[in-house]
């Protein structure tokens, strides 16, 4: 069977998907607009996207996601002159299945929901004061024009979290499977031999007083603020307590800050942790694991948001979780069974709630051991891409049978 995966950066979600349909013998190709490092057995076709010609600005994603689908559309034509495929694979959000049915009428479409855009009772409104703007509101609808158009002829869909899913429209929502995309439980474990060498040359092991945060970028999406406010507030309580936050300078989810300066230097200015906490832009994923095996407890907050997978990947290693009350984190983590909340914009509380576990880490194990277990249960690597394969399967065999 051919299956044919479109992912704007690389094989982003599907990497132990593609890994998994290579070693049953399946052919795969990969159409991305930033390619990966070489994966063998992996056909990659890049596209470029073409400049913008819009100045509407609620279109301007719609615009972008529309270069795209052309794009895409292209190499799905060259495929399906020389060597069409039986399946495609694809996100919905990004424009590269806008015209996969049009360019491929004959192949069966998979679609991974991410991540479905709303006014309210999501991210944008997730705090506010006052009322949404309304051009603001024009953008955010417009958004998800390439998603409607794609999932208007999917034969099947999944979104990795029951919250996610449950943020698209009510008609496409009974269409969409939940399969997360899988936590590799036996690379993620809680290991009492684990070995954390900090920048400064400082090893920690299990039963270091280190507090963890980690994110791809140090951004208001992901609770940064609010964890450097409440470090702020145990620092000066607990002198004994090491702050290790894990993230990049860019902007992340979310906008730039209107004074240009990035998060991390301005928590800095503002909290006055700088000989408190020790920053690390970037770790490899081995070395990331690694310390949330010594972590004592690891904090992860979030707006209504996708769910990192590092959260998942944490409780799998069995940490100690402190996370935010809010809808995507309440799916993974329930509160004093598995981990514990606290209120994402209360500060003190946070603290306290984070304070609480260090003190009484001891009596809580039976929490790490329920965070790996609901792990174990419900986003195991192998159980996931089990399911995923079965889906590919049934489509590929009804277009074989057609």
């Amino acid at each position: 069977m051919h299956v044919l995966f479109v992912h704007r950066a690389g094989s982003g979600q599907f990497a132990a998907l593609i890994a998994s349909l290579i070693a049953q013998g399946d052919e795969v190709t990969l159409i991305t607009e930033r390619p990966a490092p070489e994966q063998p057995g992996v056909r990659q076709l890049a596209y470029a996207v073409a400049e913008p010609s819009t100045q509407h600005p609620a279109l301007a994603a719609t615009d972008y996601h529309l270069r795209t689908a052309e794009a895409v559309g292209r190499l799905m034509e060259q495929l399906k002159a020389s060597d069409p495929p039986d399946v495609v694979v694809g996100h919905v959000g990004w424009g590269g299945l806008t015209f996969a049915r049009d360019a491929l009428p004959d192949a069966s479409l998979l679609g991974y929901c991410e991540y479905y855009y709303r006014s309210s009772g999501s991210d944008l409104d997730f705090g506010m004061a006052g009322p949404i703007p309304f051009a603001e509101r024009q953008r955010i609808r417009m958004r998800n024009a390439a998603q409607l158009l794609a999932l208007d002829t999917l034969d099947a869909a999944y979104a990795p979290t029951h919250w996610q899913r449950q943020q698209y429209p009510a008609a496409y929502r009974q269409r969409i499977a939940v399969c997360h995309d899988g936590i590799d439980t036996d690379f993620c474990r809680p290991d009492g031999r684990a070995s954390f060498t900090l920048p400064d040359g400082r090893k920690l092991q299990p039963g270091a007083p280190v507090i963890t945060f980690a994110a791809r970028d140090l951004d208001p999406y992901r609770g940064y603020p609010q964890f450097m406010r409440a470090a702020a507030i145990l620092a000066a309580r607990r002198p004994e307590l090491i702050f290790v936050a894990v993230g990049g300078d860019g902007h992340g989810y979310g906008r730039p800050r209107e004074d240009g300066r990035g998060w991390r230097e301005a928590m800095l200015a503002e909290t006055g942790l700088a000989d408190r906490i020790i920053h690390i832009p970037w770790l490899s994923h081995e070395d990331l694991i690694r310390l949330f095996q010594v972590s004592a407890v690891h904090v992860y907050l979030s707006v209504p948001f996708v769910l990192s997978w590092s959260l998942l990947e944490a409780m799998a290693c069995g940490c100690l979780v402190v996370g935010s009350d809010t809808a995507p984190v309440r799916e993974a983590i329930r509160d004093g069974a598995n981990g514990l909340l606290a209120p994402f914009h209360d500060e003190t509380a946070l603290a306290r709630r984070i304070e609480d576990a260090y003190r009484h880490g001891s009596r809580l194990h039976a929490l790490r051991q329920a965070a790996r277990e609901t792990v174990l249960n419900g986003y195991e690597r192998a159980r996931c891409i089990d399911r995923q394969m079965s889906w590919i399967a049934r489509l590929g065999y009804r277009e074989d049978a057609a």
